[in-house]
């Protein structure tokens, strides 16, 4: 078992429950998903950057991306409807406790002028979202190896009903917010 799932078995499930009351286990908020979503707004020109962007996406998640496709067109951006803009990833189970134990014991600490990320991006029904600038924060990415400096939106899906259990959960499993 992964030691990110032991710590929220043995330690996290029983303080969440000491401090919010709750009656029963399942009561406990828990991580149901991580979403890693790559935008590749240049892809319309260039398909070798989505290409490249998938590439490093499965080396950081470990699993194969999904192609995500324009729902509709926009002429501003030069993007037509089905075109390919993107790539993302869902994490479930071993994977997710695997890469959420990589983003904060590795990934967040090379970030630059790291001071902790925003308690604000919560979006009421206790799902996190967190931006990253680069994808160069995992050790998996070879600097020489990149085509292009990408950032990317990771989503924490919970079973939280408010941003306040959510926000105590993800804190519990070692997020390092913001003061």
């Amino acid at each position: 078992m992964n030691r990110l799932k032991e710590r929220y078995v043995n330690e996290i499930v029983p303080s969440l429950m000491k401090k919010n009351n709750y009656s029963s286990i399942m009561e406990v908020p828990k991580l149901e998903k991580i979403v890693i979503n790559m935008g590749v707004g240049d892809a319309t020109g260039n398909s070798k950057l989505l290409d490249a962007a998938v590439k490093d996406l499965e080396l950081i998640s470990g699993q194969k991306p999904v192609i995500t496709k324009a729902r509709k067109s926009i002429a501003g951006f030069k993007v037509r409807e089905g075109q390919s803009i993107g790539c993302k990833v869902t994490l479930r189970g071993e994977n997710m406790y695997n890469f959420m134990d990589k983003l904060v014991s590795i990934g967040l600490p090379r970030v630059r002028d790291f001071r902790g990320v925003s308690p604000k991006a919560f979006d009421g029904r206790g799902n996190y979202t967190l931006g990253i600038k680069e994808q160069l924060i995992f050790s998996e990415i070879e600097y020489d190896n990149v085509v292009k400096v990408r950032g990317m939106d990771i989503v924490f899906v919970t079973t939280a009903k408010s941003n306040e259990e959510a926000y105590d959960l993800l804190k519990e499993l070692g997020i390092p917010f913001r003061k």
